[in-house]
Formats: C-alpha cells, sequence, structure tokens
C-alpha cells in the first residue's frame, strides 16, 4: 500500500516542494522516516500516531516507511506532521487521493489531532504559485499570511478531522484577502519625530541619512535622546512598496516572527539588539540555520545602542554585510544566502562616563580610558559608517516647549523627492537605488566639486587624516544634500556640511 502526498520546506528565505511518500506492508509494526529528517521530524511518528488515534481514524498495525524526497536535503521542523499522517491514511484507504496532487499539505499536529501554526508560510505559498499547483492546505493561524501570495486558493484549517474531510470531498471555503487594502491599512507608523523636543541638526542629519540611505551613528551624553531619535527614523524612509513588503515579511515568516494576526509587514523594519548578542544572532547561522537581525532589519534600519559595548569580533562580521547586502552562511552540505539591506543606525557615549562633551557635566574620564573606550570600535567599520553627528543634552527651554516639532510625513516627502532624484540618476545602474550604493566609478561620475569644494575637502582630510574611504563617504553625503536641495551641482556649503558629519573622526584626535 502506497500514497504520496505533496508538500513543502523552507531553505534559506525560499521554499521548495517535498513529496511525503508512505509505504505500508504487513511486517512487525514499525515506523521509519527517511529523507534526512532532523530530530522535529524523526520525532513525528509519536505525534502522528496519537492524533490518529484521537481524531477517530484507524492508525495501521503494520510497517510503516516515510519518504521525504528530495532525500539529500535535511528537512527540519514539524510541518510534516500533517502530510505524513494523511499518507497514511491515504495509504490506509482513509483518504481519497484524488485531491493530493493539487494541493501542498503542512501542519504541526497536537496529540489531539488540533494543528498548531508552522514556519515559512508565505515564501511555500509563493512557491505554490510558481509550482502552478491549485492551493494550499494549512492551519487557520497560518492562512492570512499565505493568502498574500496571489491567484492561490488556502484552504484554512483547525485539526486533521478537517484535513480528512477536505480531502474526502467535502467543500470548505478557500480563504482570500484583499492584498492592496491591507498592505494600505497597514503602513502607519506609531512613533512620529514631532514627539521630539530640540535636536533640531540632529534631525536633519537623520533626514540627510534616511534621503542617501546612509549609515549613521549618534555620539552624545546619557538622556540626549539618541534612542528615541533613532526609534523614529523609520517613519521619515519612503514608504515601503509592495515588493519590499513581501521579502521582508518572507524573512519574519522563516524566523518565526509573524503574529497570527498579522499578515504583512508593511512598515519599514527597527531591530535593535542588545550589546550581548553572538554573531551567529546579528549575521545568521546556527546548527539550523536562521537569519540574524541584519537579515529581520532588510529594508528597514538596524539600531545598535551603545556601540562599544559590543563585542568587537560581532562588529567586525557586520562589515561584509554593510558592504555588499546580503549574508552567505556556509555549511558542509549547504549554502545560504539571506538578503541584508538595511540602513545601520548606532548610539554611544563620548567616553565611559558619557560627559566628555557636555559643557554642564565634567567628565571623569582620562584621556587613556577615552581612547580605550572609542578604539573598541574599529577603523574599517568606523569608515562605514557615513554620518557621525554629536547629539548635545537637551535644553530646559526645549524639553518645556508646547510647540510640536516637524512631522515625520513632512519629513518623509522631502526624503522621498531625493530618492525620486536619485532613482532616475541611477536608471542606468539597476543595482544602485541610493547614493549610499555608489562606488568609486559612479563617485567620479556624479559627485563632482568645484575649486571651492575641492579646497574645502582638501583640508578636511589633511586635518582630520580622513582615508579613502572616508573621502568616498563625504563626496555621497554630499550629493545627497544637493539632492535634498533639489540642486543639480554640489556646492561648496554642502561640502562643509558633510565635512561636519564625521565627529567621531575629530573625536579619535582626542
Amino acid at each position: 500500500m502506497f500514497s504520496k502526498v505533496l508538500s513543502a520546506a523552507v531553505l534559506g528565505i525560499d521554499a521548495y516542494l517535498v513529496k511525503v511518500e508512505a509505504h505500508l506492508e504487513s511486517h512487525t509494526p514499525k515506523f521509519f522516516t527517511v529523507g534526512m529528517p532532523e530530530g522535529a521530524v524523526r520525532e513525528s511518528n509519536h505525534r502522528v500516531q496519537a492524533a490518529v488515534k484521537n481524531s477517530g481514524f484507524r492508525f495501521p498495525i503494520k510497517k510503516i516507511t516515510i519518504n521525504l524526497a528530495p532525500a539529500d536535503i535535511k528537512k527540519e521542523g514539524a510541518a510534516f506532521d500533517l502530510p505524513i499522517a494523511v499518507g497514511i491514511l491515504a495509504a490506509n484507504g482513509q483518504v481519497n487521493s484524488e485531491r493530493l496532487e493539487d494541493y501542498i499539505i503542512l501542519g504541526e499536529l497536537s496529540l489531539d489531532g488540533a494543528l498548531r501554526p508552522i514556519r515559512g508560510a508565505l515564501p511555500i505559498a509563493a512557491e505554490v504559485v510558481r509550482q502552478k499547483k491549485k492551493g494550499v492546505i494549512l492551519p487557520r493561524e497560518n492562512a492570512r499570511e499565505a493568502a498574500m501570495a496571489r491567484d492561490l486558493e488556502v484552504i484554512p484549517l483547525d485539526s486533521l478531522m478537517d484535513a480528512v474531510a477536505f480531502l474526502n470531498g467535502q467543500q470548505i471555503e478557500p480563504f482570500h484577502m484583499d492584498v492592496a487594502r491591507v498592505f494600505a491599512k497597514e503602513r502607519q507608523y506609531q512613533l512620529d519625530f514631532q514627539d521630539v523636543k530640540g535636536q533640531e541638526h540632529v534631525k536633519r542629519a537623520l533626514e540627510v541619512a534616511a534621503a542617501g540611505g546612509h549609515n549613521i551613528v549618534m555620539i552624545g551624553p546619557p538622556g540626549s535622546g539618541k534612542t528615541m531619535l533613532a526609534k523614529r527614523l523609520p517613519s521619515i524612509l519612503p514608504d515601503m512598496t509592495l515588493q519590499e513588503s513581501l521579502e521582508t515579511t518572507k524573512i519574519h515568516s522563516v524566523a518565526g516572527l509573524l503574529h497570527s494576526n498579522e499578515a504583512l509587514i508593511a512598515t519599514r523594519p527597527f531591530r535593535s539588539p542588545h550589546h550581548t548578542i553572538s554573531d551567529a544572532g546579528l549575521i545568521g547561522g546556527g546548527t539550523i540555520p536562521r537569519p540574524g537581525e541584519v537579515s529581520l532589519a532588510h529594508h528597514g534600519v538596524l539600531f545598535l545602542d551603545e556601540l562599544p559595548e559590543f563585542k568587537k569580533n560581532v562588529l567586525e562580521v557586520m562589515r561584509q554585510p554593510l558592504e555588499d547586502g546580503v549574508v552567505t552562511i556556509s555549511r558542509a552540505m549547504l549554502s545560504l544566502t539571506y538578503p541584508a539591506t538595511f540602513m545601520l543606525a548606532a548610539a554611544m557615549n563620548p567616553c565611559p562616563c558619557g560627559y566628555y562633551t557636555d559643557p554642564t557635566k565634567e567628565c571623569t574620564c582620562s584621556a587613556p580610558q577615552v581612547q580605550r573606550y572609542l578604539s573598541r570600535i574599529s577603523g574599517p567599520l568606523l569608515d562605514r559608517i557615513d554620518i557621525h553627528i554629536e547629539v548635545p543634552a537637551v535644553k530646559y527651554k526645549e524639553l518645556s516647549s508646547t510647540a510640536a516639532g516637524e512631522a515625520s510625513a513632512r519629513i518623509r516627502e522631502r526624503v522621498e523627492d531625493a530618492r525620486q532624484i536619485q532613482l532616475q540618476r541611477f536608471n542606468d545602474f539597476p543595482h544602485l537605488f541610493s547614493n549610499a550604493r555608489m562606488d568609486s566609478k559612479e563617485i567620479r561620475r556624479f559627485c563632482t566639486l568645484d575649486d571651492q569644494g575641492n579646497e574645502l575637502l582638501k583640508m578636511a582630510i589633511t586635518k582630520l587624516g580622513l582615508s579613502a574611504r572616508a573621502y568616498d563617504r563625504i563626496l555621497k553625503v554630499s550629493r545627497t544634500i544637493a539632492d535634498l536641495e533639489h540642486s543639480p551641482d554640489i556646492k561648496p556649503e554642502y561640502v562643509s556640511e558633510a565635512i561636519q558629519y564625521r565627529s567621531l573622526d575629530r573625536l579619535v584626535q582626542f
């Protein structure tokens, strides 16, 4: 007795089809699962047997062999419970096999036969559409997420009994979602820049960073509002496109971070890991590879608070995704690539006590202590951060003011205008979408200066001892400032402002 059920699994952030083959024969009752099953898959025989019996079906007293094909890729997770149970019941004649070729079946089983949600429903649904299958059968909690893939019949179920009833001919209404309506409804930010008192020059620096996609670090004493400002940075970034939203949702779905009532991530993600995070937690990896924080921040902001407190090796492994926009995790059996195109925003104190630049509080740190503190951030990483901005303590007059600051929506309009200028400029460069992504060739073409601008930049490079990479960063920031001002030329005042955004370079000279 034999049956074949179609299921799917996730590899990286993409899915692939898995054929669940069930073979029953008269022999000493045993249950074998082959096809490189990992821990949760190997344990499925216990869950499946209990779920079948507690759902009122006959569990065959036979030798049962389950094969998960292709057999050369490791299978992990509990999503194969339902297809294995259906395969056994189909091989035993309790499930009609007519619909098995049309639907992909997924779901974790409880011992009583109830279905529990799975990871990766959206990338699996997208693969089902690509494979031109009719639909997907999965737990009800995953229906909203799977329905984001268009032209797909999503069958939401609560139990193994529901799955058997549907496959045996009972009609169950497919779950439908208006993707455009959901996307429009979810594009609302809870935090707004108008809540921030004072710090106008810092807001300007964040606007420049958002307009050009530049990385930024904020340096200032405790309580000056660095974290408050960083949390509002996503609200001034350009609105996400539907394609960007789907890409980001796929990553969060694979990581198991998508809630059952959340169908789509329509706002720019903001990730703020603690400084005790490991390099695998930040970049991704592990025994069973999972996307890290840099990938979860894809199309959004990765915020590293107390930057010097992060382990040096953790910060160093971040250099490659900052440059390439992807993370590649290599193992003996496979190599996975996760997207990681994000804006890095960081915050730090200027010294261990935090008050080196504060005019009202005396710093208690010695010069060697300050140098040791700042040296925790390597030069190569520092060079990859375009904008360094000092954040002073907020004055009482600004704190007590009842006037609201400029709203994020207004700032976002200017940022989107600047991004549109960049998209038009890079029309012949499909890999470029912001000034921050320009390499040396594009910088020479699009960031030309007049004599006065060149003289300003020469003085800054000589005085601060900046690297060639820092030179390129200043040019790119100058280009972004010009775009915000709708200027085709990079004027000396734009270069001057860009040079001011190298505060940390000046502190290092201390």
